[in-house]
């Protein structure tokens, strides 16, 4: 597989193109410089040592260039691998933060659960019907369930308060009139005692009368 096709990053493709010239300038100048071909004749090698010497410094471009594009590559491999490091950092954060979610969302359908199988005691509650509520109050009629239950409550204690004032009452009756049963008692025993006295007082005059008739 050619390297062109290994290599897809944008920013990677100069560095192959300056690598290839300079292999292609490297090779031009060790053909130059082939033993082999080398000439004799000394104006010839003259000229031939004039062109390797532009080869040189066209080589050194080359490679000054080919160290420039390596340093960059280098410093954004270093930026990619940062960022790499910071994306993972957050896609730490997010997964440890929807795990949190998960478990949270585990123990609040626990605990919904939990409430809804729970005995709660306004279910006991000898509530009147729902349609005799209604019949009362029509106001409630497109009332949702939760808040239906709600006034059925509130209506079941305002009829108990009722219930509860009206006991009051009579209890309060109740100790009135045995307080004053209780002072008819005293007064009716106050009575008697006075009868017995008036009673004894009067037997001596009694016996009066007795010995005159």
């Amino acid at each position: 597989m050619a390297i062109n096709e290994i290599v897809t990053d944008e920013s990677l493709l100069p560095v192959l193109q300056t690598s290839a010239e300079t292999l292609v300038q490297c090779q031009q100048l060790l053909s130059i410089l082939n033993p082999d071909t080398l000439p004799n004749d000394s104006a010839k090698l003259q000229e031939l040592s004039l062109a390797a010497s532009k080869q040189q410094k066209v080589l050194f471009a080359l490679l000054a260039r080919l160290r420039g594009q390596n340093r960059g590559a280098i410093f954004r491999v270093r930026d990619t691998k940062q960022a790499t490091a910071e994306a993972r950092q957050e896609i730490d954060r997010l997964h440890l933060q929807l795990q949190n979610l998960y478990y949270e969302q585990k123990h609040l359908t626990g605990e919904i659960a939990a409430c809804e199988a729970y005995d709660h005691k306004y279910l006991s509650l000898p509530l009147i019907p729902v349609q005799e509520f209604l019949e009362l109050h029509p106001e409630h009629r497109e009332t949702n369930e939760h808040d239906l239950m709600i006034a059925r409550i509130n209506h079941e204690h305002a009829e108990r308060e009722k219930l509860e004032q009206a006991r009051q009452e009579l209890l309060k009756r109740k100790q009135a009139l045995i307080a004053e049963n209780k002072k008819r008692k005293d007064d009716l025993a106050n009575l008697d005692q006075d009868l017995e006295k008036f009673v004894d007082a009067a037997k001596p005059i009694q016996k009066i009368f007795e010995k005159e008739y």
